[in-house]
């Protein structure tokens, strides 16, 4: 019994919004039982994490083993994760859905910052999380200049539009055109050097340059493409499989069914809308330039009656799901990979890198059928068991 009563582990759960670290310590001894320890709020800052620090420190309880878990919150656990993660802690990070239906699973109906961090202590104790290994800094500067690429991108485009609009205007007034005029060309300027900035970042890291160069056979895809990828998905380091991936991106389906009532299925977009927007072109070029087996894809879709943008959509997330598996593998690209002696009909292709019946990317409709589709994949594999529901 003494036994049962000594410390195991001892976790620390952060809930980290923009300006604020919720922080619960739990422990956890060898009869399984959690207890919480103490609980405090710290500011996103430098300082704050020194505070909390020497307030973790106070509280420990040594040689017990100690995690810290936290959310991958767009960029603002970044730095308090380096922080620790310097200082040898032993840090994990999940994506937030996971904790969330984590959050669920156990019972937790109210929501706020420190019920959240008190879950994920908990979740710290009784789950056995990978720990968060950073890559390159180099990532992280990638993330700067690509959304600062994307927002003189998107200015440039509204003043193009305000300049068309003038040119149509009763009574244009010269000075209004030559400002636009000037705004434009400074906004060309930087993105050009901006554009120098990420192919030069990206060239001089080897490791980098090394993967973004397999990739890069995919004909139509582009260097901004892969760097906006990897910057948005921390290097795609946080992903355990293509079901997480497709959902953080925000190309899940989702269903509105119950009974006879049959509601709209549609994508949910609701994921990081950077990769959704990085994706569109590349959509377009390995179409245009029939790569490997979108093309087939497309064509498919059309033909049973789906609209062009539908068609382009399930090519952005086929394309997302190979960038992410050649990442992963550190393969380079092969456009005749894995190819049949019969007559290759771009249903061929490794299930790890395009099966689109994952868990977690879809939802099921109606009873399960085990037999062949059209395209002579079980009806779980099959595209067109996902994009009919479109």
């Amino acid at each position: 019994m003494k036994e049962g009563k000594e410390l195991l582990v001892q976790n620390v759960g952060v809930d980290v919004s923009k300006d604020t670290l919720d922080v619960v310590l739990a422990t956890m001894n060898y009869g399984r039982e959690i207890k919480i320890k103490g609980s405090r709020k710290f500011p996103n800052t430098v300082q704050g994490f020194r505070e909390f620090v020497k307030w973790l420190e106070a509280k420990r309880t040594k040689p017990c083993e100690l995690r810290v878990l936290m959310e991958a919150t767009g960029i603002y656990y970044e730095q308090f994760a380096w922080y620790l993660h310097e200082r040898e802690y032993a840090v994990s990070v999940v994506l937030p859905t996971k904790a969330k239906r984590y959050l669920q699973a156990i019972g937790n109906k109210s929501k706020n910052d420190k019920i959240d961090a008190k879950g994920l202590s908990r979740m710290g104790l009784e789950q056995n999380l990978s720990p968060w290994r950073p890559l390159s800094k180099n990532i992280y500067r990638l993330r700067l200049l690509t959304r600062q690429l994307e927002d003189f991108n998107n200015q440039r485009t509204v003043f193009l539009n305000q300049l068309h609009a003038l040119s149509h205007s009763a009574y244009p007034v010269k000075e209004v055109e030559k400002n636009l005029n000037k705004l434009i060309r400074e906004l060309e300027k930087g993105i050009a050097n901006i554009n120098t900035a990420i192919e030069k970042l990206i060239k001089d890291d080897e490791k980098l340059a090394n993967r973004v160069d397999k990739i890069l056979k995919i004909k139509g895809v582009g260097i901004k493409t892969i760097a906006v990828l990897l910057a948005e998905t921390n290097g795609f380091e946080t992903f355990e499989n293509q079901g997480q991936l497709v959902s953080y991106s925000g190309y899940d389906i989702i269903e509105n069914q119950s009974g006879k009532h049959n509601g709209k299925t549609k994508m949910s977009k609701k994921g990081n809308a950077h990769i959704r927007r990085a994706m569109h072109l590349p959509a377009f070029g390995v179409v245009r330039y029939n790569q490997g087996t979108f093309n087939n894809l497309y064509n498919r879709l059309i033909a049973k009656g789906k609209t062009k943008m539908q068609a382009y959509v399930a090519v952005q997330r086929k394309l997302l799901v190979l960038i992410w598996a050649l990442w992963k593998k550190d393969q380079e690209y092969d456009q005749n990979y894995h190819l049949s002696t019969q007559k290759y009909s771009g249903n061929d292709e490794p299930k790890p890198f395009f099966s689109l019946g994952s868990v977690g990317d879809t939802k099921k409709v109606g009873p399960v059928s085990t037999g062949p589709t059209v395209d002579e994949l079980p009806c779980n594999e099959s595209p067109e068991a996902l994009f009919s529901l479109m």
